[in-house]
């Protein structure tokens, strides 16, 4: 290994009883990959194992707590107990590497697919007519979701935490980042309540805040042993009006003060983006850095594909990179780089690798349908 990168291979305490034997962690991304049933699929189990042989952190894809907060096809589910053996088979195959696991916890809110919930029954803060994801075609009407059926998400949340911790998970990491639920309750621009849900940042804040708690509150009653909360975030939204990152600074002091363990910014490239309108030399990872100041340690994902990306942003002040189109393409990206060996790893999808790289069908034909989430090559 190149002495330039061993800065990638230092341990790092996420927190009390919980070190990782290095800064690399795999990002949650969508596999599209799981059964019918909404229960993990042996191709995805297997494309977990492949890819969590050498990181120090293991992230899932996303789970949907509740029945109608499902935001990809293939998608599995946390919502029932039912779904507990699944959970263990993801758990177990995400923890196969010998790093610890998170189970990334999401309702789509907004983004949830009508077609594959019951009843069409979009929920989000207010009744705002968006435009559906990359994913989806035409347009989505949400309903406003009732202050008893807010209540109802957030226990959903806590129970999903439960089914983590009984699993074997080492965490869950909350995803209030994307524009999904919990994003929608806190952007100005998606939220239009006037009651104790909406309207003030104080307001907008409330929702993901009441879901820590319950978090915390589950994993003191059920954990035996360190159990780490995370929290995602995206830090500005495009939309005029839309969220920007004096209000995610607001939220993340008080995320921290509510005890979450660390802190996720979901960006589109963590070495160049910048906040909107911002004449400071600072990326929006750095800004994020400083404004945390140690408090809890910060991850950020967004383009890094190669090891002096993540020495980049390791120089940068970021705590712990996150990769992850770098580990789809390359299941052993952390070995070749240990190796010496760089050079060998793929910046492109190849066409002639798929099955090599143990890539789901199912995931292989989502990608196929949006090309510009990578870049293909033969």
């Amino acid at each position: 290994m190149k002495e330039k990168y061993s800065k990638l291979f230092e341990n790092f305490t996420l927190k009390d009883g919980i070190t990782l034997k290095n800064r690399l962690v795999m990002a949650p991304m969508t596999t599209w990959s799981s059964n019918e049933d909404a229960t993990i699929s042996d191709a995805e189990a297997d494309y977990y194992r492949e890819r969590v042989k050498g990181v120090g952190l293991v992230i899932t894809g996303c789970t949907h707590v509740a029945v109608n907060g499902l935001g990809f096809s293939g998608e599995f589910a946390s919502y029932d107990d039912q779904f507990i053996p699944s959970l263990k088979k993801l758990a177990d195959a995400a923890k196969s590497g010998g790093a610890p696991a998170i189970l990334q916890i999401f309702h789509a809110g907004n983004k949830a697919i009508p077609e594959l919930i019951p009843n069409a029954d979009v929920v989000s803060s207010s009744a705002l007519k968006t435009e559906t994801t990359a994913f989806m075609e035409g347009h989505v009407q949400p309903r406003e979701l009732p202050h008893e059926e807010i209540l109802e998400i957030i226990e959903a949340f806590g129970e999903a935490t439960r089914r983590a911790i009984e699993v074997g998970f080492d965490g869950v990491e909350i995803h209030g980042a994307h524009g999904f639920l919990i994003q929608n309750f806190f952007s100005p621009f998606f939220n239009q309540r006037t009651d104790i849900w909406g309207g003030s940042l104080e307001n907008r804040m409330r929702f993901p805040l009441a879901i820590v708690e319950k978090i915390n509150q589950v994993i003191k009653q059920h954990a035996s042993k360190p159990f780490v909360l995370g929290f995602r975030i995206s830090p500005e939204e495009s939309q005029e009006g839309g969220l920007r990152i004096q209000d995610t600074y607001a939220l993340i002091d008080r995320l921290i003060d509510e005890k979450v363990d660390y802190l996720h910014a979901s960006l589109s490239n963590v070495l160049s983006s910048k906040p909107m309108g911002s004449q400071d030399e600072d990326t929006i990872a750095q800004a994020i850095v400083t404004h945390v100041n140690g408090r809890v340690p910060v991850l950020a994902a967004g383009f890094l594909r190669t090891p002096d990306d993540v020495a980049k942003a390791l120089d940068m002040g970021l705590p712990l990179p996150v990769i992850g189109q770098a580990l789809v393409m390359n299941p052993n990206w952390v070995e070749l780089v240990q190796n010496g060996r760089e050079d060998e790893i793929d910046v492109e999808l190849k066409v002639s690798k798929v099955e090599q790289i143990r890539l789901p069908e199912k995931m292989w034909t989502a990608i196929k349908g949006t090309p510009s989430w990578f870049a293909i090559s033969e």
